[in-house]
C-alpha cells in the first residue's frame, strides 16, 4: 500500500537559464533571449514567447518567428552555479531542500508551516528571502502537483496553495503534457486522452500492462496520488574563498600578496574534506564594477603558491582599467586527495618534469612555458597552437573539421613561421607568376632562398587555395608548388599575388 502523499513546498524560478546568463554575462533578460540545447529551444526570455518562441523549437524556426532574437548556447554548469547561493538563502530559513534542478527545489512544508505560522506564510517568508527574483512558490500533496501549481501562477500571484486532498480535482483539468513524457503523452493523445483527469480515470492494471511501471507512476501522478518523499540534499562544504580590499589595491603584486593567506586557507579547507583542486575559477571585481572571471586549469593538483601566481597573471592578462576592491576563489573540479599521494619511491619522470616546468612558468609568468598541439587550417603555420602549460588546449581551428585545400600527409618536417620570402626565376631570369586561370607563366628553373641560388630539378603544381572569397578584407588566393633542387632538397612554396614565400621544407 502506497504512502499518504506528504504536504510539499515547490520554488520555481520561471526562465532559470536566462535570468542566469543575464546574472552572471549581463545579458538583458528583457530582451528576446533564447537558450538552445542541440539546436532546440530549452528556455526563452518573456519577450521571446510574445514573438512565437516556445520551448523544442528548433533554431530556424525560433528566428524565422523572431529574427532579431539572441541565441546562447545551454550551460548547464552556469545555471546551477548562480542558482546556489539562492538555495542556501533558502536553507538558512527552511533546511532541507531537495534540488530538482536549476531554477527548482522543493522541501517538505509541515515543519516550517508550524514554525512560520501557515502555508501561505512560508511561502511568503522564502519568497521574501530570494529578493529581487520572480519566484512562484506552491504547496500541494506532493511534489508533482506542487510544482503543477506553481508553474500557472503569475507575477500578481506568485503564491498557491492546493489544499490537502484536493489534488486530483487541481490536476484534472491540466493537459497530459505535463507529464513531460514525449512518448507516453504522444499514446495518450492517439488514445484520445488529453487531460490528466482522463488519464487518471483510466484503470491501473491496464495502464500497467501497456507502459510497465513507468507508466503506474505517471498515472499516480495525474490522480494526485504523489507519495515520493523529498529527498533533502546535503550542503557542500563551504570552500571558495573571498578577499575584500578597502581601499581597493591598484598593484598586481599588492593584491597577489593580499591574497597569500587566503589561498593557504583555500587549500588547506579542501585538505579537511581530502580534496585537491584540479580547476580553479578566478573571479575579480574593479573598483568601476569591471568583473574578470576565468577558470585555470592544472595537470595535477593546485597548491596555495600557485593559486597566488593564477591571481597574479589574470590581474596581468585582464587589463581592468581601475583598482581591484574584490577577488574570489573557488574550485570549479576537485578530485580525491588520495588520487595525488605522491609515491613511496618518487613519482617518476612526469612529475619531475612538471615540478620543473611550473618552477619555471612561476618566473616567467603564465605563457612563458608553453607546449605545442596540432590544430586545424589550411596553412601549416595555423596548425601549431602553443597552449600554457597546464591549460587544456582550446583550438581556434578544430582539426576534426573539414578543411578543404589543407595539404594531404606527409606534411613538410621544418615549418617556417613566417614563411621565408624566396624567389622563383624561370631559364631566361624572369619571374615566374601565376596567371588567371592557374597557369604558370613559365616553367620554374631556379629558386633564390636565403641569398642562395638552387636549381630547380623537379616541381609539381599548382594547387590554388581561396579562403574568405566574400570578406574583401580577409580574402586570400594563393598557390602551392613542390620543387626539388639540385641537392634533393623538397620545399613547399607559395605564390601569392606574385611574391613566393617558402612554407616549409620536407627535410
Amino acid at each position: 500500500m502506497n504512502a499518504a502523499p506528504q504536504r510539499t513546498l515547490v520554488l520555481w524560478l520561471p526562465d532559470w537559464p536566462v535570468v542566469a546568463l543575464a546574472r552572471e554575462q549581463g545579458v538583458d533578460a528583457a530582451a528576446p533571449v533564447a537558450v538552445l540545447d542541440k539546436g532546440a529551444v530549452v528556455a526563452c526570455s518573456a519577450a521571446a514567447r510574445a514573438e512565437g518562441v516556445r520551448r523544442g523549437q528548433r533554431r530556424r524556426d525560433a528566428q524565422a518567428r523572431c529574427p532579431q532574437l539572441t541565441i546562447v548556447d545551454a550551460d548547464p554548469t552556469r545555471d546551477q552555479r548562480v542558482f546556489a547561493p539562492l538555495v542556501a538563502s533558502i536553507e538558512e530559513l527552511a533546511p532541507g531542500v531537495q534540488l530538482i534542478r536549476a531554477g527548482l527545489c522543493a522541501l517538505r512544508a509541515q515543519g516550517p508551516a508550524r514554525y512560520y505560522g501557515g502555508e501561505e506564510r512560508t511561502a511568503h517568508v522564502l519568497r521574501d528571502a530570494l529578493g529581487d527574483t520572480d519566484a512562484r512558490i506552491a504547496v500541494a500533496d506532493g511534489a508533482f502537483t506542487a510544482e503543477q501549481a506553481a508553474r500557472i501562477t503569475h507575477p500578481d500571484a506568485p503564491v498557491r496553495i492546493v489544499p490537502a486532498g484536493e489534488s486530483g480535482a487541481f490536476l484534472a483539468p491540466l493537459p497530459v503534457t505535463a507529464l513531460d513524457e514525449a512518448d507516453v503523452v504522444d499514446l495518450l493523445a492517439r488514445l484520445g486522452v488529453h487531460t490528466l483527469g482522463q488519464f487518471a480515470a483510466m484503470p491501473a492494471e491496464r495502464v500497467g500492462e501497456r507502459l510497465g511501471e513507468r507508466g503506474i507512476r505517471l498515472h499516480s501522478f495525474a490522480s494526485g496520488s504523489d507519495s515520493r518523499p523529498v529527498q533533502p540534499r546535503i550542503p557542500p562544504p563551504e570552500l571558495e574563498r573571498e578577499v575584500a580590499f578597502e581601499p581597493p589595491l591598484e598593484i598586481a603584486d599588492q593584491v597577489a600578496f593580499a591574497m597569500r593567506v587566503a589561498a593557504e586557507e583555500f587549500i588547506a579547507g579542501l585538505g579537511e574534506h581530502s580534496l585537491v583542486c584540479t580547476e580553479l575559477r578566478v573571479q575579480i571585481t574593479g573598483d568601476r564594477g569591471e568583473n574578470s572571471e576565468r577558470v585555470w586549469l592544472h595537470p595535477g593538483a593546485f597548491t596555495a603558491g600557485e593559486v597566488v601566481d593564477r591571481v597574479r597573471w589574470q590581474l596581468g592578462e585582464a587589463g581592468l582599467r581601475s583598482a581591484v576592491t574584490r577577488v574570489r576563489i573557488s574550485p570549479e573540479t576537485v578530485d580525491a586527495a588520495s588520487h595525488h599521494v605522491r609515491s613511496l619511491f618518487g613519482g617518476g619522470p612526469d612529475e619531475r618534469v612538471h615540478h620543473a616546468l611550473s618552477r619555471v612558468q612561476a618566473m616567467l609568468g603564465h605563457r612563458g612555458v608553453v607546449t605545442p598541439v596540432v590544430g586545424g587550417g589550411r596553412w601549416l603555420a595555423e596548425r601549431q597552437v602553443l597552449v600554457p602549460w597546464g591549460d587544456r588546449p582550446v583550438l581556434p581551428r578544430p582539426a576534426d573539421r573539414p578543411w578543404p585545400g589543407s595539404l594531404p600527409d606527409p606534411l613538410p618536417s621544418t615549418v617556417f613561421d613566417p614563411p621565408r620570402p624566396v624567389e622563383v626565376v624561370d631559364a631566361d631570369g624572369d619571374a615566374v607568376a601565376v596567371a588567371d586561370r592557374d597557369e604558370l607563366t613559365a616553367p620554374p628553373a631556379v629558386l633564390y632562398e636565403s641569398g642562395r641560388r638552387r636549381r630547380i630539378q623537379a616541381w609539381a603544381g599548382p594547387w590554388p587555395v581561396r579562403e574568405r572569397g566574400w570578406d574583401a578584407v580577409r580574402a586570400r588566393r594563393a598557390h602551392r608548388f613542390q620543387v626539388v633542387d639540385a641537392d634533393q632538397a623538397a620545399w613547399l612554396l607559395v605564390c601569392e599575388a606574385g611574391d613566393w614565400t617558402a612554407e616549409g621544407r620536407y627535410d
